[in-house]
């Protein structure tokens, strides 16, 4: 019993005292400075397109979606990518690729550190791919990003 008490004690230690490499995304934290409105509970209703081109496709520039403090965070995500369409107006097929890329956040729960979750898109119909990362720590406005669109409301 001794043992496995030291063995968890160095494991703790030892996970404690390293720090990931992280890399600092544009506006660190929350950023968001418009209200978020809905379609439907699994739906955001998005109406602005985002100019940049690096907006959600590229990791230095996630969707924050927000959620991890209310444990709304995976829900957040499914209501923005099920609100997208592809460029030829037709529904998105998503599944979530893994997490990647650690970055520093206030909202993080070590070390002011979160991860992102990646996930690829196909447009029904198609067979091309893209990837989106998004950040569940942080709030930001969210837009559309460039070369797709959105459901409207009914």
């Amino acid at each position: 019993m001794k043992r496995l008490f030291l063995l968890l004690i160095g494991i703790t230690l030892s996970c404690s005292t390293q720090k990931p490499k992280v890399s600092l995304e544009k506006g660190v934290g929350d950023t968001r400075t418009k209200p978020v409105a809905l379609i439907d509970n699994n739906t955001y209703l998005l109406t602005e397109m985002s100019d940049d081109k690096t907006y959600g496709y590229d990791k230095s520039n996630p969707i924050k979606v927000g959620g991890v403090h209310d444990n709304t965070g995976p829900l957040n995500e499914r209501r923005f990518l099920n609100a997208l369409f592809g460029p030829h107006d037709k529904k998105m097929m998503y599944f979530r690729a893994g997490s990647c890329c650690p970055f520093a956040t206030p909202n993080g729960f070590i070390n002011n550190t979160g991860m992102l979750d990646r996930y690829r898109l196909t447009e029904i119909g198609t067979k091309d791919t893209i990837d989106i990362y998004i950040n569940l720590y942080d709030t930001g406005d969210l837009k559309i990003p460039v070369g797709l669109k959105a459901k409207i409301k009914e």
